[in-house]
């Protein structure tokens, strides 16, 4: 495997991971007005929601950026993306709603690539995954 090969899992993780964390952040510094777009949608308890989502974002964004259970969290992601979308960006009339849209249909897409092909060599999964080998094998 080139070092290229190993690389770059990792850096595309860091890319997808970098706009949850930073859209976790940001709905953590202006709770009232990420709340008021939860409501103005129409979903229900846009408290819980907006809990919801910033733990979604800031907590998943992180724990597939290291890589750790990255299958799972792929397709956790992967459905959490599509399911904003479907909700927050349907107005595909509007040019920027159609963007954001097609934004979140594709980095599903990429979660789901993940979800199949794993976190590459330099994750946790494969860390732990070598770590249980070499216990195993030394015992």
């Amino acid at each position: 495997m080139s070092k290229l090969e190993s690389v770059t899992p990792a850096f595309a993780r860091l890319l997808i991971a970098a706009i949850f964390i930073l859209s976790g952040l940001s709905k953590l510094a202006a709770p009232e007005g990420t709340i008021g777009y939860i409501a103005s949608v129409g979903l229900p308890f846009p408290e819980l929601a907006y809990v919801g989502a910033v733990a979604v974002e800031i907590l998943g964004g992180l724990v597939f950026l290291v890589g750790y259970q990255t299958r799972l969290v792929s397709l956790a992601l992967a459905a959490f993306t599509v399911a904003t979308a479907v909700f927050f960006h349907s107005n595909l009339a509007d040019q920027n709603q159609f963007i954001h849209f097609m934004k979140n249909i594709s980095i599903a897409g990429g979660f789901l690539y993940a979800a199949v092909y794993g976190g590459g060599v330099v994750s946790l999964d494969h860390w732990l995954a070598n770590r249980h080998k070499t216990r195993l094998a030394n015992a």
